[in-house]
């Protein structure tokens, strides 16, 4: 009973590893009313998630997902939680396509945006790239243009089914815990970029468990990715540093250099702008560091400044806009 679920949290109490999924697969199945999932959405806003109800979040999502099997792909996920409330603009998936452009092979998860205007479902969507799970289709988008996007309900019916709660919210929920940690591609390596320290242990100890290699980012203003408007904080298999934009060769910049629009064809305007080659010092550099850390992570033959030298010339060099085009002709 769901009633007694509620009860249990209002009460502060946690959920197991097992009453977590449980609650998820019921969730996913509509077996409960708009209000008693709203209220359970929300006990999770009031209060930290423990790892025992991450995990079986997760277990439950990905229990349920439609599998896609890209393992011919040595590939990476490149995400941020999102619901740092800051919006940018698009720099994991710009940084995605850029990485993609370096050589690398990139299996991008994504939504909708919930906490910005616009998330990277919505910037490919607009540009004309047509969401899908077949399998064939994405097999060829990766091989060919290196990249392709799981758009997340089309994979979790769990997330479709809060898909309109979340919404309505309009707030940061655990699903934007959850979405790093369930590509249905079950990518090799992962940069996940997370709004907070706390939310950053949570994911180390859940990775610890993994064989992925894993780059955890947070800018300690707030940022789910490498800002470049102050130090981060980097963990990896390998361990944990402070890094400041000075250490990778960058200036600081400031927030409003990085503003992601307030809608969805202004996001898609700064999108493409960048990738045709007209974006600012700031934007560039943003994406350089992230598209760099992605690739470091991946590929332990490669220095961050050898790194930052291959996504600035994916870019520079029109590489990047090219898998862009090749991806949306490949439907």
């Amino acid at each position: 009973m769901i009633k007694d679920t509620l009860k249990k949290l209002f009460e502060y109490k946690k959920l197991t590893r097992a009453e977590a999924k449980e609650m998820l697969i019921n969730i996913a199945a509509d077996k409960y009313n708009g209000s008693h999932v709203v209220a359970f959405l929300s006990v999770y806003m009031m209060r930290p998630i423990s790892v025992d109800e991450l995990s079986g979040f997760r277990d439950a999502l990905l229990e349920l997902c439609r599998k896609i099997d890209l393992s011919e792909f040595d590939a990476i996920d490149i995400v941020g939680t999102g619901g740092d409330g800051k919006n940018t603009f698009n720099i994991s998936t710009l940084s995605s396509i850029v990485v993609a452009g370096a050589g690398y092979k990139v299996t991008k998860h994504g939504n909708y945006g919930v906490s910005s205007s616009c998330g990277s479902s919505n910037v490919m969507e607009y540009l004309g790239y047509k969401f899908t799970n077949e399998e064939d289709v994405l097999k060829r988008q990766t091989d060919k243009a290196g990249i392709c996007f799981l758009h997340a309900p089309l994979f979790h019916p769990a997330m479709k089914a809060v898909a309109p709660y979340r919404k309505e919210l309009g707030l940061k929920t655990f699903f934007n815990m959850l979405g790093p940690l369930v590509n249905p591609s079950f990518p090799k390596s992962q940069l996940l970029g997370v709004y907070s320290l706390e939310l950053a242990r949570l994911y180390q100890y859940l990775f610890q468990d993994t064989d992925k290699n894993y780059a955890i980012i947070h800018s300690l203003d707030g940022y789910d990715e490498i800002s470049l408007t102050g130090d981060y904080k980097t963990i990896t298999n390998q361990g944990e540093q402070l890094v400041s934009p000075e250490d990778l060769g960058f200036t600081r910049i400031n927030q409003e250099d990085i503003f992601g629009g307030d809608t969805v064809p202004e996001a898609a305007k700064i999108f493409t702008d960048i990738l045709a080659g007209k974006g600012s010092d700031a934007q560039n550099s943003a994406i350089f560091a992230n598209a760099a850390t992605a690739i470091n992570c991946m590929d332990k033959t490669k220095t961050i400044q050898e790194a930052i030298q291959l996504a600035k010339e994916s870019l520079l060099s029109g590489k990047a806009n090219k898998v862009l085009k090749t991806l949306i002709e490949i439907q």
